[in-house]
């Protein structure tokens, strides 16, 4: 009976730890007027999932989950903006590409070739670009590091099918309750990638063995400083 009521403990702390980095979300796309706001607030939660992983403490309040991604979101106005904005640009100019593919003269075996090569494109990118925040927010590291280590992240198959499969659940969660999108929405997207990525991505610093030597760093964590390449 103890470890059912610990275990139902656990699941309460995890919702509203979910709950209130959506909260921080909305404050601080809001805060940031949208367009300056919404990046920082996704390196910021990604941040903040990271640093309550690697926490030998996981019993946050929610005082703790809001100055958590509050100070990451502030360290994070410039440079999540330069890169969130950088892979919508990228983003985008594919997703075009696959419009312009699919209402195309060419037809036949060749235009649905083409169609399907950029669906396969869009989609590969669409993993690896969510990839790559959850690796930003590990490792201090230069652009090319992290978008190499992205890449490795989204070609493990585990990784990947998991990702999808969950991002796919979630979305029937939402169409069937919509009031669960409007309580944990875009947390829940940066938190099932998180848990994808952190269980699966084979990052160095997130083995069940280098979890105990990590969590002695954990006070620096908490300030949501991410490792440097280096130290992994």
């Amino acid at each position: 009976m103890r470890s059912v009521a610990l275990g139902y403990e656990r699941l309460c702390r995890v919702i509203m730890l979910v709950a209130t980095i959506n909260a921080a979300f909305v404050v601080h796309t809001l805060a940031g007027a949208v367009v300056l706001g919404f990046f920082p607030s996704v390196g910021a939660a990604f941040t903040t999932y990271r640093t309550w992983l690697l926490d030998e403490d996981h019993a946050w309040r929610a005082r703790r989950a809001w100055s958590t991604f509050h100070t990451a979101w502030r360290a994070e106005l410039r440079g999540a903006n330069r890169f969130g904005w950088a892979q919508a640009a990228v983003g985008a100019l594919l997703a075009w590409d696959y419009y312009l593919a699919n209402w195309n003269l060419l037809g036949g075996v060749v235009g649905i070739g083409v169609s399907g090569l950029l669906l396969v494109i869009n989609a590969g990118y669409a993993v690896a670009a969510l990839a790559a925040w959850a690796v930003r927010a590990h490792v201090e590291a230069p652009l090319g590091w992290t978008l190499r280590a992205a890449v490795a992240v989204a070609c493990r198959a585990r990784c990947t099918v998991s990702m999808v499969v969950l991002l796919g659940v979630s979305a029937w969660v939402w169409s069937r309750w919509p009031g669960v999108f409007v309580a944990f929405g875009p947390s829940m997207v940066v938190g099932v990638v998180a848990a994808a990525v952190y269980t699966f991505g084979g990052l160095p610093g997130l083995e069940a063995r280098a979890m105990s030597r990590r969590r002695a760093a954990s006070t620096g964590a908490a300030a949501g400083r991410p490792a440097t390449a280096s130290a992994l």
